[in-house]
């Protein structure tokens, strides 16, 4: 079943922030020379636009790049146009993409013609993770609540959403039936809950924690390795034992055949951006985010993994054969 190997994979490496001060990284044969451009595959405001903009803005004030450092939104296609612009540029370490999601899940559905395997893994430096709240007058108080109720209600925006996939994992480790209510966006999703019309919500973080904080939901558990800072009293589904782990990795990409001197150059900034006081206040700490960070191995070491939980579970639902 898809949901029995999700620790072994997705079992993050969070490290601990640290207080040394930024220095300029040195360029290695040279590199880089010129501009470099973020291809982000969001329209401007959107997460990753912004996730991008504070990692651009926090590199140049703290000089870790010798060249300016671009930031270009190619929203569109559920993120293959912007994929497909950086794949295309192959061995080119002048073009940097963010991922989200859709970097794993267009391709398996048909709806980018590049996969992972065109590009360079460079980095993680975040981690987003989802809660999973119900009204706060639900008589659900935990898991064993819900275990005991056999059958539950549970809203998303597709079936080939993070939400979507987290569901049928909930539903597989409890041993209930999950039926999901589809609605065209997350707003829609938290009103639905807060009317009564769907019994659960796993949404990010940063989308519910104003209805935790207002009282309106109640959180249950985190999907995160550890707990979060601004939910400190709720665990997290590994601590009450279950299987159930998944967060969006906010990180970045090159394209295939980018130059290892490249690699290694930026696997170098991200680690101090990762490491910074200022990348913990002005962005993990804000949207309520797990401190992290992958370097290129791992990360290319994860990225085919992460692809295998997703195909397994549009397999499971149909999505793909």
């Amino acid at each position: 079943m898809f949901g029995t190997s999700v620790s072994g994979v997705l079992k993050s490496a969070v490290v601990g922030l640290s207080l040394l001060a930024l220095a300029t990284p040195a360029s290695a044969e040279g590199y880089p020379e010129r501009d470099v451009t973020i291809i982000v595959q969001s329209s401007a405001g959107g997460g990753s636009d912004i996730f991008a903009r504070t990692v651009a803005n926090l590199i140049q004030k703290e000089e870790l790049l010798p060249v300016p450092l671009l930031v270009e939104n190619r929203p569109g296609g559920g993120g293959a146009i912007a994929y497909n612009y950086v794949a295309q540029r192959k061995g080119d370490p002048y073009y940097i993409g963010t991922i989200a999601s859709s970097f794993f899940v267009a391709p398996l559905m048909g709806q980018s013609p590049t996969t992972y395997k065109d590009f360079t893994p460079l980095g993680v430096v975040a981690g987003d993770p989802f809660v999973l709240v119900v009204e706060a007058n639900s008589d659900v108080q935990s898991l064993d609540d819900l275990k005991n109720k056999g059958s539950v209600r549970i809203g998303n925006t597709g079936p080939v959403t993070d939400p979507a996939f987290l569901g049928a994992q909930l539903g597989e480790a409890l041993g209930i039936e999950v039926r999901a209510v589809p609605f065209n966006g997350d707003g829609e999703v938290t009103t639905a809950l807060l009317g009564g019309h769907i019994d659960l919500q796993f949404g990010n973080t940063s989308e519910v924690i104003g209805q935790i904080e207002a009282g309106r939901v109640r959180p249950i558990a985190v999907t995160s390795t550890s707990r979060l800072s601004s939910l400190p009293d709720v665990p997290t589904f590994e601590e009450l034992g279950y299987d159930i782990q998944l967060m969006l990795y906010r990180g970045f990409v090159m394209p295939a055949d980018a130059p290892a001197d490249a690699v290694a150059f930026w696997g170098d900034v991200l680690k101090k951006v990762a490491d910074s006081e200022a990348w913990r206040t002005e962005y993990v700490e804000r949207n309520n985010l797990v401190p992290l960070y992958w370097g290129p191995e791992e990360f290319a070491q994860r990225v085919p993994q992460i692809s295998d939980l997703y195909e397994a579970y549009l397999k499971s639902v149909g999505a793909i054969n």
